[in-house]
């Protein structure tokens, strides 16, 4: 099954910057133009200028955002601001933060390795959401022109006895390698593993696993593809080398500190809307309930609106609804039945997802979006805060709001397990993992080492 292998890691040199949390930045796609200059002010070597460098005027194939990234790499590694591991090993992290629930604090522990880049159609590696093309061709030129992954890809394995992490006891007693706070208050960890025995018996284990991509899913086709042209220039006889393999953060699907967050959908502006309309159209497959408020209880009244959709969506499909300069929020909840009219082309797991019925009974049924449409930023925008859509909507930022909940962790499971895809943006697993701690140098000459089982 998953074949994965330790390697010789490359890390900031921590003699020579001021502080992890000053280099360190959230994946590239989640990095707005005001987080860019954020992070380009925090630090003259911040992974900002690796994973989302600025563009300038007169850019060319000669010099630009990927070149500069290529030579910042270069110079960084040249000066020894970024030292590469002697060792082949794996990287053991903790993440310690609050949930956005409830406040409570809990911690995620994943570890960083290669893992061997399967085809497509494999059941051993498996994406749960569609892809777009200007993406993946985007970090195809990032890694072409640094021949490095600079950000690990989220994989999520199933083991219920957490035997493999206990593997790691000896270490997790230990002074870790890194140690910081990041400007949204979460702690990390970091420990540099190259125990020969606990490789051996992690990757031992780990044989026997599948993994789910639950992030990432852009950069493990652009990681597939940067193999494929490789391979056409090195040849393929001698399998196990650099490019085969990509970087993946692993974490137990059981572990505790796994949190999965919906993303909601925000409507910029949608000429067919009138609210009596709609909800005359909308009744044939759901059943509103109000929650009227005034501008002296709205907050409560909200606070109350958003509890009751986390409890109705617990054993039914329901969706918050809230539109500019409504009176009142809204919780719509599927009939018995509706979930036919979703269409006969769709799997029944697949008719399971809220967000199809968010995306076909009211999106395109009842709004008259078009499914080409769906995918377009210009009318739909994403948000994984409730409170915030909200905000926006009343402030007339947005016309209106479709909240969801979280998609569970038994349906990703069972739609991979058919061979399946949700729609983008299914997903938003919480906290995105940060970029810095740890990158992956591609050498095609290099044949990466597998402990003997």
């Amino acid at each position: 099954m998953a074949i994965i292998a330790p390697f010789k890691g490359v890390t900031y040199n921590l003699d020579k910057i001021a502080g992890m949390e000053n280099i360190v930045a959230p994946p590239y796609d989640i990095i707005s133009n005001n987080d860019q200059d954020y992070y380009y002010e925090k630090n003259p070597y911040n992974v900002v200028r690796l994973i989302l460098g600025k563009k300038k005027t007169g850019d060319s194939d000669w010099d630009n955002r990927y070149t500069r990234a290529a030579d910042y790499f270069k110079k960084w590694v040249s000066d020894e601001i970024l030292i590469r591991s002697r060792e082949p090993s794996i990287y053991l992290t903790s993440l310690e933060y609050k949930s956005p629930y409830n406040t409570v604090t809990k911690t995620r522990w994943a570890f960083i390795s290669l893992v061997r880049i399967e085809e497509s159609d494999s059941q051993i590696i498996m994406p749960h959401e569609k892809t777009f093309s200007f993406h993946r061709q985007d970090r195809l030129k990032l890694m072409r022109a640094c021949n490095a992954q600079f950000s690990p890809i989220f994989g999520l394995y199933k083991d219920e006895d957490n035997t493999i992490f206990k593997r790691f006891d000896p270490v997790i007693n230990s002074l870790p390698q890194i140690s910081f706070t990041d400007r949204d208050g979460n702690n990390y960890r970091m420990w540099e593993v190259n125990n020969n025995s606990i490789l051996k018996n992690v990757f031992s284990e780990m044989a026997s696993k599948s993994i789910v991509i639950a992030d990432g899913h852009h950069r493990y086709e652009t990681a597939r593809n940067y193999r494929n042209i490789l391979r056409a220039r090195y040849g393929i006889l001698h399998t196990g080398r650099a490019h085969d393999y990509v970087m993946m953060y692993l974490t137990n699907i059981a572990d505790k500190g796994v949190t999965i967050l919906p993303t909601h959908r925000l409507i910029k502006f949608n000429t067919h809307f009138d609210a009596a309309q709609f909800f005359t159209s909308v009744s044939k497959y759901f059943d509103p309930i109000l929650f009227p408020f005034s501008p002296e209880n709205q907050k409560n009244i909200q606070n109350r609106f958003l509890d009751q959709l986390k409890d109705h969506g617990k054993n039914e499909t329901a969706i918050g609804f809230y539109y500019h300069q409504a009176k009142n929020f809204y919780i719509l909840l599927l009939k018995p039945g509706a979930r036919e009219s979703l269409g006969d082309d769709l799997h029944p797991s697949l008719k399971k997802l809220d967000v199809l019925a968010l995306s076909r009974l009211i999106l395109q049924n009842t709004l008259g979006i078009k499914r080409d449409e769906l995918d377009n930023e210009e009318i739909i925008q994403y948000e994984s805060d409730a409170n915030k859509s909200l905000s926006m909507v009343s402030s007339g930022e947005c016309q209106m709001v479709f909240l969801l909940n979280s998609t569970k962790i038994d349906q990703i499971l069972e739609i991979t397990g058919n061979s399946l895809l949700m729609p983008r943006k299914s997903t938003y697993f919480y906290p995105k993992i940060i970029t810095g701690l740890v990158f992956n140098m591609i050498d095609p000459n290099e044949i990466i080492y597998i402990p003997d089982r």
